[in-house]
């Protein structure tokens, strides 16, 4: 199963996983690399992994956005979400880790997507 792709308003490819499985082929294909990641703090969303290398914060904070809206959090709670940025140079994964789960070295960098703007995304 391929992730999602979804090209940001930059014109930046973005892909999101579209479960643990997929998140786990995903993740894979861009550890050890320096592409910025993104996944919400709470389990169960996808991982969004944004294809250009340095990124604007803009650009992070619309993949966020993206994120988010897929995310159990944001189904749940419909409130902000706080996500956790890093990149492919932080992940890891141990035998024993359930699929869609993965380690990171050191501590993410964490923004947070404000309801209202998950909302604009998601109207008609």
């Amino acid at each position: 199963m391929k992730p999602r792709e979804i090209i940001l308003s930059t014109g930046t490819k973005i892909f999101l996983g579209k479960n643990s499985e997929n998140n786990d082929e995903l993740v894979g294909l861009f550890k050890g690399k320096e592409n910025t990641i993104l996944h919400t703090v709470e389990p169960g969303s996808p991982f969004c992994v944004i294809e250009k290398i340095n990124p604007r914060k803009e650009e992070i904070y619309e993949a966020g956005k993206l994120c988010a809206s897929k995310s159990q959090d944001w189904r749940d709670n419909k409130r902000d979400i706080k996500m956790h940025v890093f990149t492919g140079n932080s992940v890891k994964k141990s035998f024993w880790m359930k699929s869609g789960s993965w380690k990171l070295n050191g501590k993410p960098n964490e923004i947070t997507i404000k309801k209202k703007d998950i909302l604009t995304i998601l109207k008609p």
